[in-house]
């Protein structure tokens, strides 16, 4: 890896159990960038992200994530590559029966953290960023989708991500709370940590131009205008 490169694919080809789904794939992100990624349904979207979180792997070309060779990694180091991932889901998947500083609590245990201060200190401080501290002993029925979005985002930022990888994240949100939530996410790139949303809504990225990088019969076509 070089630099300030935190992604590079070079001549990846990815499959689908035997389907091929991208290839050729070429695509580098590097340290705070803010990139959008199109593209219709079934165009390859989840796939590349799956590719990038180490969920499909790749036997043809070349992969780097994180600091991660994505053609020799084993199984043992995925969940080590996805510690220097967030990850943001368009459904939320928090815990419903635990407060919102549980669920933040839980991931961090799960992620090996052990010091009760410094989980209760992370907690606090990823809410603070997201602006809801106030909300750390809420269940997430008690909040608003935007809110539980804001939750997601602030789970994704407790291990210091050097990227965040986003799958329609305001699929479930109303407009107005849409733009509140990629402002978010364009903050958090502005720090330092990459951020990617997939996404459909062509409003919300004329909103705010950044970096295109689209899915189109089988390929991926860096920076793209729209």
């Amino acid at each position: 890896m070089i630099g300030n490169t935190i992604i590079k694919l070079n001549n990846v080809d990815i499959f689908q159990q035997k389907h091929l789904v991208l290839s050729n794939v070429n695509l580098h992100i590097d340290k705070g960038d803010f990139v959008w990624l199109i593209g219709q349904t079934g165009s390859g979207k989840s796939s590349l992200l799956k590719v990038i979180y180490g969920d499909l792997s790749i036997s043809t070309g070349d992969g780097h994530a994180c600091g991660y060779d994505l053609n020799k990694m084993a199984d043992q180091d995925v969940p080590f590559l996805r510690r220097k991932l967030g990850i943001v889901f368009q459904d939320f998947q928090l815990l419903t029966d635990r407060s919102v500083e549980q669920n933040l609590q839980f991931v961090m245990r799960a992620t090996g953290w052990t010091d009760p201060q410094l989980i209760s200190d992370r907690a606090l401080d990823v809410l603070e960023k997201v602006g809801l501290r106030s909300k750390l002993k809420k269940m997430p029925h008690e909040l608003s989708g935007g809110e539980q979005q804001r939750v997601v985002i602030a789970r994704a930022l407790l291990n210091n991500p050097e990227i965040i990888l986003a799958d329609e994240p305001t699929g479930n949100l109303d407009p107005d709370t849409s733009e509140e939530i990629v402002l978010l996410l364009k903050q958090i790139s502005q720090s330092g940590t990459a951020v990617v949303v997939a996404t459909h809504d062509y409003h919300i990225i004329r909103t705010f131009p950044s970096r295109i990088i689209k899915c189109e019969n089988g390929k991926v076509l860096e920076d793209v205008k729209i």
